[in-house]
């Protein structure tokens, strides 16, 4: 459990303003200045030291991914840093509080990033649908400016550093970060091929890191703390404090800070009040967003809320969106809509995924009615296999997973509603003809 002092976001119900004023007395742009006089090579050794993995979902270790950027970028080669703030994925509500509650941690943490690459300026590229988190975040870098924290000698640290806010159109194939690039650039959001990667020829062609709000959000506070007190929290290459964001059939749905690897129960029990009709009306969660397998009651009730514990469940910790499902849950008809919004956002761009999106999709809503034959359910698992890991980005494998978690988890519910369907009576691995 993570106790009070140690949280990051102390602001992340908006109890108080998020203006610069009410910022600095929750210890935003405390001795900034001091912070970059460390050096940028310094701050990225403190980030790698603290352990922190990016909080988009992929989780790879920050300060190695800051360390690929070219340490002398190459005149007129600027380099940048391109903030996600897309945050698209159905279930995820983390980022959006942080830009509306806590948007100078965000500025800074950018500013600070920024330093250590070598960044020239920093983009953030906030979803079209937050209209009023955009104008806070875009107040927000006014303020920032104004007190000349950002832009000409920021800080009065001889740094030039410059903060764009970008708001995109709604696309969710656009939190994938090259899609992201060809959005800034003003082209149509579709994925790169890579290589080249960001961090050779990314945004215009020059060296570009892109990273999570919540990953850039917390980089001022573990350097003011200290790398050794955020590897402290959580498990090993499991380290820090994690925004939560739980929806669905509990009492108490919340966004909440809480220390990596805390088991669900606690998490639930402790800011959730514990599942609707009781844990023994649990059926399924869906751990991660969308994207990721859901897991059976009886696994993860007291599952490590981690990378690595859910790796072990064959899910995944993503965002750390928490979607939890009770036995009212039609699960087939969750999982076909959840395929519906996959087919819905694919660029189009790779066959395996704007042929099979759809495949899978009008399969799944078959399935919702039993209106199918037995053998389609092999034949849908094999078509994801074909989908995950033959596309550009991560979208086909996305759509692919939450219909490989039902069948690896629920078969026998598709299976009974196709006998029934039939007019069979269903037994486990056989059909029987009812009498």
């Amino acid at each position: 459990m993570l106790a009070d002092k140690d949280r990051i976001f102390t602001n992340l119900y908006g109890f108080k303003p998020w203006a610069l004023g009410a910022a600095r007395t929750r210890g935003d742009w405390e001795e900034t200045k001091a912070l970059l006089a460390d050096g940028p090579d310094a701050i990225i050794d403190r980030i790698k030291a603290s352990g922190l993995r990016g909080r988009g979902g992929a989780g790879f270790p920050t300060g190695m991914k800051w360390s690929f950027m070219p340490k002398a970028p190459a005149p007129g080669r600027p380099s940048y840093l391109v903030i996600n703030a897309d945050e698209s994925e159905p279930g995820s509500c983390k980022d959006r509080e942080i830009i509306r509650h806590d948007p100078h941690k965000l500025i800074e943490g950018a500013l600070i990033a920024g330093f250590a690459m070598r960044a020239s300026a920093a983009f953030i590229y906030i979803r079209g649908e937050y209209i009023r988190e955009a104008e806070t975040l875009f107040a927000a870098v006014a303020e920032a400016y104004a007190a000349g924290l950002i832009g000409k000698n920021a800080c009065g640290s001889g740094y030039d550093f410059d903060v764009v806010v970008h708001r995109g159109a709604g696309a969710y194939i656009c939190g994938e970060e090259t899609a992201m690039l060809e959005s800034l650039e003003g082209k149509k959001g579709q994925p790169r091929l890579k290589p080249p990667f960001p961090a050779g020829a990314g945004l215009y062609g020059n060296p570009t890191t892109v990273n999570n709000v919540e990953s850039i959000a917390v980089v001022p506070t573990i350097l003011r703390r200290g790398p050794e007190w955020f590897a402290g929290i959580g498990r090993p290459k499991n380290e820090g404090t994690k925004l939560f964001q739980i929806s669905g059939h509990v009492n108490k749905p919340c966004v909440v800070e809480e220390a990596m690897g805390i088991t669900f129960r606690d998490l639930v029990e402790t800011h959730c009040g514990g599942i609707r009709g009781g844990w023994d009306n649990l059926l399924a969660v869906i751990p991660g967003g969308s994207s990721v397998p859901l897991v059976p009651a009886h696994e993860i009730a007291d599952a490590h809320m981690d990378f690595d514990g859910l790796r072990e469940l064959k899910s995944g910790l993503g965002t750390a969106a928490v979607i939890v499902m009770d036995k009212s849950t039609d699960i087939v008809r969750a999982i076909a809509r959840l395929s519906y919004f996959y087919k819905h956002e694919s660029c189009g761009q790779c066959t395996p995924c704007r042929e099979g999106t759809g495949w899978m999709w009008r399969v799944m809503e078959r399935l919702v009615t039993g209106d199918a034959e037995p053998r389609e359910i092999d034949m849908l698992l094999d078509v994801t296999t074909e989908i995950e890991g033959h596309t550009i980005c991560a979208l086909g494998d996305a759509a692919a997973w939450p219909v490989q978690g039902l069948i690896r988890h629920f078969r026998p519910e598709i299976e009974r509603r196709i006998a029934k369907r039939k007019g069979f009576v269903a037994v486990p691995g056989l059909a029987v003809a009812a009498e």
